[in-house]
């Protein structure tokens, strides 16, 4: 992205902040951007020419190389890494979430700082919440995908949320609307959509999502607030006119290993300082409680399942090899629930804990996370050229004597279910997210 090309508006205001290092800045957004990923486990399925080097301050993160076609092949559907930008990775580093935490991110599509937040701890709860309702549906099938299980998805506005919510949570993270000046290095066709009045309207709605944000979180919480932009107005400016506004909240040193140390509470990530496309991130803690504030709301359990459910799914988990117990029952589905679950009701909720299955008549029939999210003993694996049919929906061969349900499984990794019968294993594989990877080979 050469400087010429960039609106002279956002030249203009980046350059007080930058001082002499304008030069090196407007240079590095010249330079290629650069890609990361996380890996689910300590595992690393990808050819060692793909990965460039650990990131680290994210848990089992590496810079991917550029030209890496790690997004199109199988285990990535399976959930075995999740592709991100290297400093979009900070924010969920800076918050830390602990054993036992629940954390709500509020803006959280398409995922990645929301399954981040997951992986990095045991957590009673992840709350993730998305306003829209196309990006809602990718944030659930990205927390589908990569199997996490103590998630409740939402689709509503922060707003709404506090008002259901409120002091429920031990840490928020905000990764709020913005500008997006961060992107024009990665996405050269954001910058024809950058206005001069953008970043005062985005500061805006970001001072309103944190005013949400606040009142979910319990005294003591910490609440992360990034962008992934430049300018000051929705930076530190945004900080500022939140704790003007809150003054039970204070800022907190930032101290990650792998990551510049902020000991006023503020981090800036340069692209021409650090490898990453830009981020800012503010440590914020809430130390008292707030005017008028609401009582704090309670967990509150779903239905429990009728017998015939749970007999049915006591029989398919001994089969299979799970453990997992079938605790709740909500909207005709099956789940698994962590026992922190909030009040749902007169929300828009995508996904709750996993979902286990559903009863067609009498038999129960499995659902796609399930096999996503727990290993499970009896597996059918396949290999890099099979999985690709499978993925595009195709019926497999297999053993005549193999009868019932399968965990298909790729290099040790769950892709889905079949279901085998007289030489033939049925795709079970969701219609809505077949795909033609490469060019379908044949399985005969």
């Amino acid at each position: 992205m050469n400087r010429a090309q960039l609106p002279n508006a956002f030249i203009q205001q980046l350059l007080p902040l930058l001082g002499k290092e304008a030069d090196a800045f407007f240079a590095a957004l010249e330079q290629p951007s650069l890609r990361g990923l996380r890996f689910r486990d300590e595992r690393q399925p990808l050819d060692e020419a793909d990965l460039l080097g650990p990131i680290p301050y994210a848990l089992n993160g590496w810079y991917l190389r550029a030209q890496s076609m790690a997004g199109a092949q199988p285990l990535h559907e399976a959930g075995a890494y999740y592709i991100q930008e290297p400093s979009a990775m900070a924010a969920a580093a800076v918050l830390a979430p602990q054993a036992g935490d629940k954390v709500i991110d509020l803006c959280a599509a398409p995922g990645g700082k929301s399954t981040q937040l997951a992986m990095a701890a045991d957590l009673a709860l992840l709350a993730a919440n998305e306003p829209i309702p196309s990006r809602a549906q990718i944030l659930s099938r990205n927390i589908e995908r990569i199997g996490i299980g103590n998630a409740v998805v939402t689709c509503a506005y922060p707003d709404a949320l506090a008002a259901r919510w409120p002091g429920f949570f031990d840490k928020a993270l905000v990764d709020a609307p913005c500008s997006g000046e961060g992107m024009f290095r990665r996405h050269p066709e954001t910058v024809a959509e950058w206005t001069p009045d953008a970043p005062p309207r985005c500061h805006q709605r970001q001072v309103e999502i944190l005013r949400s944000a606040a009142k979910l979180l319990r005294p003591g919480g910490r609440l992360v607030f990034s962008t992934c932009t430049f300018n000051d107005t929705e930076n530190e400016g945004t900080v500022r006119v939140f704790l003007r506004e809150h003054p039970s909240f204070r800022l907190l040193p930032i101290r990650v290993p792998g990551l510049p140390e902020a000991p006023e509470g503020m981090l800036r990530l340069w692209p021409h300082r650090f490898a990453g496309e830009g981020h800012f991130i503010a440590l914020l803690e809430k130390t008292g409680t707030m005017p008028d504030e609401d009582k704090p709301a309670l967990p509150q359990p779903l239905p429990s399942p009728g017998r015939e459910a749970a007999a049915a799914w006591q029989t398919f988990a001994r089969e299979m090899g799970c453990g997992l117990p079938l605790n709740a029952c909500w909207n005709d589905r099956l789940l698994s629930v962590p026992a922190a679950l909030p009040p749902l009701e007169r929300l828009r909720v995508l996904r709750a804990g996993l979902q286990l299955g559903e009863m067609r008549g009498k038999l129960f029939q499995p659902d796609h996370a399930l096999a996503l999210a727990v290993p499970l003993q009896k597996r059918f694996e396949i290999t890099e050229e099979v999985a690709i049919a499978y993925l595009h929906g195709d019926t497999l061969p297999c053993p005549d004597d193999l009868r019932g349900y399968y965990a298909i499984c790729c290099q040790g990794f769950q892709l889905g279910f079949g279901k085998a019968s007289g030489g033939q294993m049925k795709n079970h594989y969701p219609k809505g997210l077949r795909k033609q990877l490469y060019q379908t080979p044949s399985v005969d």
